[in-house]
């Protein structure tokens, strides 16, 4: 019987497979330097007897010959395979080139407030020192300006703003909790000596909250916080009227209940009552409203405001916002385009650092509350601090301990903390003794804007 069946009559010779004779051995099998040519079993397999030499001493056995060439017409087949790893790597090189294109398109975005930055440098001595280690105090400024787009919201008094709504954000070290302190822009403090745009100081004074920000835009701002708290400002994030708009709709706008219907013309709001959802210019006017929602007072709209938020929080750990990063990209282009921040939350990187360490805080420990305050004696149109609720208030953020907030409805006479919506005072001062912590009126983002 010969060695290969192919070899026999009728079956076409193949070029690159070797010759065969009759004696089963390979016609032209490559030669050693002896002339003798490498042998193999009876199945075309080499031969490995250890390395040495073969037992009728005939040639090497090493076990480098082989009755099939290494390449033959198998070996340059399959062209298919080259074209599918060339479109593979193609697909791969056009995602990350998108990718990049998406994550600095978002970075451009963000707005650096380094003249911030520099104005606190030169005041770094006054500032608190840091207390709770991996704690961060975000301070979060809505600004009213007028100018550019927001014109269409009042009157444009040379591109002058103030802050519309201030937000003290404290993110627990194990961050477990979220807590965010409204500060009335009409509450009474103390303002330092600033220094204007034009690089003028400003003279210190007592003086509403808000005109910080027109005196001395962020600076100003943050340093009148850390005075009247004692609470050291990490970071700072000023946003603007479009910015808020965008975030809304961003999410497919937020569900709302109104008791009656809204017709205010300063808000650009006309509203029917009931449930219904609310895109970014309605939440706008929502959030803004003053006179026309509830009874017209600061303290009513900063209570909206905090809901609102909550649920807008509520809505993007919902749906998943978070971590999906489709959903995600529309939110954070809208939040970029109108964002300013200090130096070390202007990338993206950091912004979602920062997002990142946040998403798995439960929604009823991200909670809402206003600054212990009542009518200020000598204008009942501005408030001033109640103490010492506002002095325990500040510590416990200050050292990162649990803040308690529960509804308005479920503060009862006799606790260590009133209502402050009410203004009223507490029984005593309970810092001197180990009585439970204060428990402050607010809302968190697991609360239903409609109650149920």
């Amino acid at each position: 019987m010969d060695a290969d069946v192919s070899d026999s009559p009728g079956t076409p010779a193949d070029p690159d497979r070797p010759d065969h004779s009759a004696g089963g051995g390979p016609a032209d099998e490559p030669q050693d330097a002896s002339g003798a040519a490498p042998r193999g079993d009876a199945a075309g397999t080499p031969k490995d007897d250890g390395g040495g030499p073969e037992a009728d001493g005939g040639g090497p056995a090493d076990g480098t010959w082989s009755a099939r060439p290494a390449r033959g017409p198998r070996g340059r087949g399959r062209p298919w395979l080259r074209w599918t790893a060339l479109a593979a790597s193609l697909v791969v090189l056009a995602a990350a080139g998108v990718g990049w294109w998406l994550y600095k398109k978002l970075d451009g975005n963000i707005t650096t407030d380094t003249s911030a930055a520099a104005e606190l440098r030169a005041y770094e001595k006054e500032r608190p020192r840091p207390v709770a280690r991996d704690a961060q105090n975000i301070l979060l400024i809505g600004s009213d300006t007028r100018s550019g787009e927001n014109s269409a919201y009042g009157r444009d008094d040379g591109g002058s703003q103030r802050s519309d709504t201030t937000i003290l954000l404290h993110l627990a070290a194990d961050r477990g909790s979220a807590t965010a302190v409204s500060i009335p822009r009409d509450l009474m403090a103390e303002i330092p000596s600033c220094h204007t745009d034009d690089g003028k100081a400003t003279t210190k004074r007592f003086a509403q909250f808000n005109s910080a920000f027109e005196l001395g835009g962020t600076a100003c701002t943050i340093r009148t916080v850390e005075k009247m708290t004692g609470v050291r400002v990490d970071h700072h994030m000023v946003i603007d009227f479009n910015g808020f708009k965008d975030m809304v709709d961003a999410v497919d706008g937020v569900e709302v209940c109104l008791k009656e219907p809204v017709d205010d013309a300063d808000a650009h709001l006309k509203l029917p009552a009931g449930r219904q959802k609310l895109d970014g210019e309605e939440a706008l006017g929502y959030v803004r409203a003053r006179k026309s929602i509830g009874n017209g007072s600061d303290t009513e709209r900063m209570d909206r405001q905090q809901k609102f938020l909550g649920a807008l929080v509520n809505k993007m750990q919902s749906n998943g916002v978070l971590l999906n990063p489709t959903r995600l990209y529309p939110v954070l282009d809208a939040a970029t385009k109108s964002l300013t921040t200090d130096p070390g939350l202007d990338s993206l990187r950091d912004l979602y650092d920062l997002v990142r360490g946040m998403r798995n805080v439960p929604t009823e420990k991200v909670q809402f509350l206003t600054v212990p305050r009542r009518s200020y004696p000598s204008d009942p149109n501005r408030d001033e601090l109640v103490q010492p609720a506002a002095g325990q208030l500040f510590t416990q953020l200050r050292k990162d301990e649990p803040v308690t907030v529960v509804p308005p409805e479920e503060i009862k006479s006799g606790d260590s903390q009133a209502d402050h919506s009410s203004g009223n005072e507490t029984s005593g001062d309970t810092t001197a003794s180990p009585t439970p912590a204060p428990t402050y009126s607010g809302s968190n983002a697991a609360d239903d804007l409609c109650g149920s």
